[in-house]
C-alpha cells in the first residue's frame, strides 16, 4: 500500500514538472544583433516528429525570423533535426515554414508595424507551455555596427559601476 503510494507521488510530481515552463532554445544573438522593443507569445504549428525533437531540447534560433503573407504569421528558418525514430512519411523537413497562431487582431497590428516602422519579428525563444510549444517573439529594430559597440561600452560601464559600488559597500 505505502509503494503504492510512493509511485501515485513521483507520478504526481513528475506531471507538474513536466506542465512548467520548459526553454528548449534561445537566441541569444538577438539582443546584441537588435533593439528588441515589445515582445509577444505565440503558438507554433507542428508536426509530431517535430515535437519529439524537440522534447529532446534540439532546435536552433539563430536565423529564424518571422512574417506576415496572406495575412498569417509564418516562422521561417527555424531549424528542428528530424527525430532519430522517424523514418520515411513520420520523418519532416527540418527547414519548412511553420505557422504561428496568434489573434487576428494582433497579426493585423503586426503586418502593420513592421510594413509602416520597418521592423522585423525575431524569435527570441523556444518553449513548452502546459505541454503546448510556443514561441516568444520580439519585435526589433536592427542595430548598426557602431550600435553595438555603443551597446558593449554602455554595459561594461555599468558592470563596472556595480563592481565598484559592491566593492565599496563590502569595505565600507
Amino acid at each position: 500500500m505505502a509503494r503504492a503510494k510512493r509511485t501515485v507521488a513521483k507520478r504526481a510530481a513528475a506531471r507538474e514538472s513536466r506542465s512548467g515552463d520548459r526553454t528548449v532554445a534561445t537566441n541569444r544573438r538577438a539582443r546584441h544583433n537588435y533593439d528588441l522593443l515589445e515582445s509577444i507569445e505565440a503558438g507554433i504549428v507542428l508536426q509530431g516528429s517535430e515535437v519529439k525533437s524537440l522534447r529532446e531540447g534540439k532546435a536552433q534560433l539563430t536565423d529564424a525570423y518571422a512574417r506576415v503573407t496572406d495575412g498569417e504569421l509564418w516562422l521561417f528558418g527555424l531549424h528542428i533535426p528530424p527525430w532519430q525514430y522517424a523514418t520515411g512519411v513520420g520523418a519532416h523537413d527540418p527547414d519548412r515554414r511553420r505557422k504561428l497562431l496568434v489573434h487576428r487582431k494582433e497579426v493585423d497590428e503586426l503586418m502593420g508595424r513592421t510594413q509602416q516602422q520597418s521592423l522585423t519579428l525575431i524569435p527570441t525563444s523556444l518553449y513548452f507551455r502546459d505541454g503546448k510549444a510556443k514561441v516568444s517573439l520580439a519585435l526589433a529594430k536592427g542595430r548598426k555596427l557602431y550600435d553595438k559597440r555603443q551597446a558593449i561600452l554602455s554595459r561594461d560601464a555599468e558592470r563596472e559601476a556595480a563592481r565598484a559600488v559592491r566593492e565599496a559597500n563590502r569595505w565600507g
